[in-house]
C-alpha cells in the first residue's frame, strides 16, 4: 500500500473522529470537528496529486478515494443537521444521488465497465465538502447558517447535475456498449 492509498484510508478513518467531535459537547467542539473534516478532506487533494505523480494509481485506491470521500462529507453534513445548521432535505437529496449513482456504476461494473470520475462529479465533491467545511465554522458560531444554507444549494445542484451526467451514460451501458 503506497502512500496515495494511505492517505486514502487516513481518510476514511477520520470519519468516526469528526462524527464524534461533532456530538461531543464542549467547548469549542463544532471547530475541532471542521477542523478535522477540512484536513482530512486536504488529505484527498494529496493522495491524488502524488498517485498521478509517481504513476502509481492502485485498484485499491480508484475503489476507496470516492468512498472515503462520499462517507466523510455524508457523515458531516448529516452531523450538521443535528447542530440545526443545514436542511435535512438537502443532505437527503445529496444521498438520494450518491446512492443512485452508486448503483449506475456498480451495474456497470458487473457489465465489465468502469464509469471512471468525471470532472463535474470531482467538482460537487469539493462543493460538497466546501459546503460542510462552511456548515461547521456556522455551526460554531463564526458565521450566519445562512453562508452554509447557500453553499449546501450550491452543492445539491450541482450534485445533481453530476448526477445526470453520469445517467446520460446509462442507456449505452444497458445495451451493452461501452459508456463515455
Amino acid at each position: 500500500m503506497g502512500l496515495a492509498d494511505q492517505l486514502t484510508v487516513a481518510r476514511a478513518l477520520s470519519v468516526p473522529f469528526v462524527v464524534a467531535l461533532f456530538a461531543w459537547d464542549f467547548d469549542g467542539h463544532d471547530y475541532w470537528a471542521t477542523a478535522l473534516f477540512c484536513v482530512a478532506m486536504t488529505t484527498d487533494w494529496f493522495d491524488g496529486r502524488i498517485a498521478r505523480r509517481r504513476g502509481r494509481t492502485s485498484p485499491l485506491g480508484s475503489l476507496l478515494d470516492p468512498v472515503a470521500d462520499k462517507v466523510l462529507v455524508l457523515a458531516a453534513l448529516v452531523m450538521l443537521i443535528g447542530e440545526r445548521v443545514v436542511p435535512a432535505w438537502m443532505v437527503a437529496a445529496i444521498v438520494v444521488r450518491e446512492l443512485l449513482i452508486t448503483g449506475l456504476r456498480q451495474a456497470a461494473i458487473e457489465r465489465g465497465v468502469v464509469l471512471h470520475a468525471r470532472d463535474l462529479g470531482k467538482l460537487k465533491t469539493w462543493a460538497q465538502a466546501v459546503a460542510a467545511g462552511l456548515g461547521g465554522f456556522a455551526a460554531a458560531g463564526a458565521w450566519s447558517d445562512r453562508v452554509a444554507w447557500w453553499a449546501l444549494l450550491v452543492a445539491v445542484v450541482l450534485t445533481w447535475v453530476s448526477g445526470l451526467d453520469y445517467a446520460r451514460s446509462a442507456p449505452r451501458l444497458f445495451r451493452g456498449r461501452v459508456a463515455a
